[in-house]
């Protein structure tokens, strides 16, 4: 592993406990960071697609750290895979408010503490599927498309802060969350990637902290590819 130094520096990451989050949680530790965990399986547990949860979590992170230098946006679920026509409303919702809006409440939360310390670093989870929209998963490529607008509204509103707000696109990773997919949109994903492989979670956790480090200083509000060679633009 390529250590970059995050000696000193702080870091929260939401859905860390497993996956993609727990690659990242690991690699930043590793590289000397600090690091919060904030996930429904944490201790405490924290929600972030419900604000309250949020404020509490960033007290006692607060408190424990001292201060926030990074945010990690990974917290996601799949949600189903049937056609629009047939999607439930209610689950369209859920994976909206899981995906989409704990983003906004996340960073609505932290940034500021990140503006007035002229220093921070946001690096959002969105996915390929968002720049693409994968048939037979709606609301999550609408939500993920939604990250992207999000991380480019938020990093120019941030741009001469000294906070720096980006996302990466990730093909598929063979992680837990394939558990909520079907067999047939595994292998529509798998076929799409010319790498003819899935992402690993160590792949994605080494471009997210080097976004998240003081060396990323002149992108912000971008899109970081990592998919296998799928994404078109």
């Amino acid at each position: 592993m390529n250590k970059l130094d995050f000696a000193g520096r702080t870091a929260i990451v939401t859905g860390g406990m497993q996956g993609i989050g727990a690659a990242i949680a690991k690699r930043l530790q590793d590289s000397g960071a600090k690091v919060a965990v904030w996930d429904l399986d944490g201790s405490p547990k924290v929600d972030v697609s419900d604000a309250s949860s949020i404020d509490s979590a960033l007290k006692r992170t607060l408190s424990e750290l001292g201060r926030i230098d990074v945010l990690v946006n990974n917290a996601g679920v799949a949600g189903k895979n049937v056609p629009t026509v047939d999607y439930p409303i209610e689950e369209w919702e859920r994976v909206l408010r899981i995906n989409l809006t704990s983003q906004f409440l996340t960073c609505r939360a932290v940034a500021p503490h990140m503006v007035k310390a002229k220093y921070g670093r946001i690096v959002n989870i969105a996915s390929v599927a968002g720049k693409e929209g994968n048939p037979n998963a709606v609301a999550y490529s609408a939500s993920k498309a939604g990250v992207i607008s999000l991380t480019k509204s938020v990093g120019k509103e941030l741009a001469q802060t000294g906070v720096r707000v980006n996302c990466v696109t990730p093909a598929a990773a063979k992680t837990a969350i394939f558990d909520q997919m079907t067999e047939q949109h595994i292998n529509y994903m798998l076929a799409k990637i010319p790498m003819g492989r899935f992402v690993e979670v160590g792949e994605i956790a080494a471009l997210v902290c080097w976004l998240a480090s003081a060396d990323c200083t002149f992108s912000t509000g971008g899109v970081f590819d990592i998919s296998g060679g799928r994404a078109t633009y």
